[in-house]
């Protein structure tokens, strides 16, 4: 009889987390549904494109076709994700996905399609957010919710700017899910199924081989080596799966070069926040002053202060940074983190790691889009409920973060949008944390089998709660002037001189906060070695 009342409550406690979950995700589905009307950057018209590429043409001249400039460049599954929706996009509207009449459509039909279709490829992140929160407590659910489903960068790049990041970024958060549960099997071939959807999050790929064969391919040669074929055999056939057809019709090659498209340069946009602003104002600054000491010094044909992608990465003075470079600093920005999960792979802190790996790719990285900050914020947003140091350098990353994708917004009407988000959802996430640490008390997850307890760990110096540092807090005015300059002084003051600094000083203001995030956790990760 007690069992029964146990297992009823259970269900009861089940369905209201179900409820609740559902109520997030229909708000944010009303804001969204109001955001309609709002700009859309060219990466419309690119997925408008592809739902009429893999429409009206048959698989083998998908990745060949150049009918519009926004050529197919994601992997298989993404394209198939596009052929499936093109066929609801056939039955509303046969013009969205007509190769030649569809360049540019832009009537109501095509716009609600494509942005309802972002709406509701979100309840994969709904499911992997679910998934990542069952087991935790009521609070620290709602304030995980509140995080990624309401999340600001995900309102401006995917429903205003309009990107698949929810939906793909839900797909890892499933993985993780499911690694973090111990069923590494299944995590392993959802990150396999994200690669060949979009192959920019293989960025954490070396923190899944190192952690999947030193925590799955465990027990011994014969058990471990049997595990090690298993594993390596169905991330293989999710590959086949995906790129077969292609090995089939010999057109791989063609795939490979549409994937990655070295030519583009070192910045897709110069502003992204990243190591390389750093390493461009350093040259412009050399260059300046050895001009200036009567040096010879070459202006670069193409120039990163016109904003543009380039098929070169110019430097006047500082040497010239190629793919290869890039990929070795990542890889050696990784290296401790994968000598951590080598030694001791722990369930509970995977997804630290792989959020790690993602702010290593873009501080670091070839070609970095500034939207690629979702790949570790996202995540991050999971651990940030753990501890009160995690709250507090979540709370400081993520409205940098969000600032930062301020000017993909660049239009008038989008002003009070983007800058209301961000204030909501700074206000929401005082106050969630402030309840969240009332008296800075911290709770840390501890794994016991394939679940995790929580513990309460009190620090004297962390008494008084939530309250960011003075230094956060001077930074955080800093950003608030930066803003106030480029959108309102820089205009009155130098009319349409130096168009660009605006940019320029909100790439490397945020700059500094990213690279202070990455030092964070590769402290944290250091020292636990």
């Amino acid at each position: 009889m007690g069992k029964q009342k146990i297992s009823s409550k259970g269900a009861q406690n089940s369905c209201c987390t179900i409820a609740t979950l559902w109520w997030f995700y229909l708000v944010a589905a009303c804001i969204k549904v109001l955001l309609f009307p709002s700009y859309r950057s060219t990466d419309f018209e690119v997925h408008r494109n592809w739902l009429a590429v893999t429409h009206s043409l048959p698989l083998s001249q998908w990745y060949f076709d150049e009918t519009s400039p926004w050529t197919l460049d994601y992997p298989p599954f993404f394209a198939h994700f596009e052929h499936f929706l093109s066929m609801f996009a056939h039955f509303i509207d046969p013009k969205i996905v007509h190769l030649q009449e569809g360049l540019n459509y832009s009537a109501n039909t095509v716009v609600y399609f494509q942005r309802g279709t972002v709406i509701l490829s979100d309840l994969c992140l709904l499911y992997g957010v679910y998934r990542l929160t069952r087991n935790l407590d009521s609070r620290k659910q709602k304030l995980i919710w509140l995080l990624t489903i309401w999340s600001p960068m995900l309102f401006i790049v995917d429903h205003v700017h309009f990107q698949y990041n929810g939906f793909l970024i839900g797909i890892l958060l499933i993985s993780l899910s499911y690694l973090e549960e111990g069923r590494d099997l299944l995590g392993g071939f959802f990150f396999a199924v994200l690669l060949c959807f979009k192959h920019l999050f293989a960025v954490a790929a070396p923190v899944y081989f190192v952690y999947l064969l030193r925590h799955y391919c465990r027990g011994g040669i014969g058990r471990g080596f049997t595990r090690l074929l298993i594993m390596g055999g169905m991330v293989a056939a999710v590959f086949a799966v995906a790129f077969g057809p292609f090995f089939h019709l010999g057109q791989i090659q063609q795939v490979i070069r549409r994937l990655f498209p070295f030519g583009r340069g070192l910045c897709h946009a110069y502003w992204a926040p990243n190591f390389w602003v750093f390493y461009i104002m350093s040259d412009k600054g050399l260059a300046f002053i050895l001009r200036r000491l009567g040096f010879n010094i070459q202006t670069p044909t193409a120039t990163f202060t016109a904003g543009l992608v380039g098929d070169s990465s110019p430097f006047s003075v500082l040497p010239q940074v190629a793919p290869l470079v890039t990929f070795m600093m990542v890889l050696l920005a990784l290296s401790p983190c994968l000598l951590k999960a080598w030694k001791d792979p722990q369930p509970q802190m995977i997804t630290r790691w792989v959020a790690y790996a993602y702010t290593c790719g873009f501080l670091f990285g070839w070609h970095v889009h500034e939207k690629a900050s979702l790949h570790f914020v996202i995540p991050l947003a999971i651990v940030a409920v753990q501890t009160l140091e995690d709250a507090k350098h979540y709370f400081l990353l993520s409205i940098v973060s969000c600032y930062s994708l301020f000017p993909l917004l660049f239009e008038a009407q989008e002003y009070p949008i983007k800058v209301l988000l961000l204030l909501l959802h700074s206000i929401l996430m005082w106050s969630a944390f402030s309840a969240q640490f009332p008296d800075g008390a911290e709770t840390a997850r501890a794994p016991t089998s394939h679940h995790y307890t929580e513990k309460k760990v009190d620090r004297h110096e962390s008494k008084g709660g939530f309250v960011i540092g003075w230094i956060e807090r001077l930074y955080l005015v800093g950003l608030v002037t930066v803003e106030i300059w480029g959108q309102f002084l820089h205009p009155l003051v130098l009319g349409d001189k130096l168009a660009f600094a605006p940019l320029m000083l909100i790439s490397i203001y945020c700059a500094f906060v990213i690279m202070y995030s990455w030092i964070l956790q590769l402290t944290s990760i250091v020292k636990s070695l």
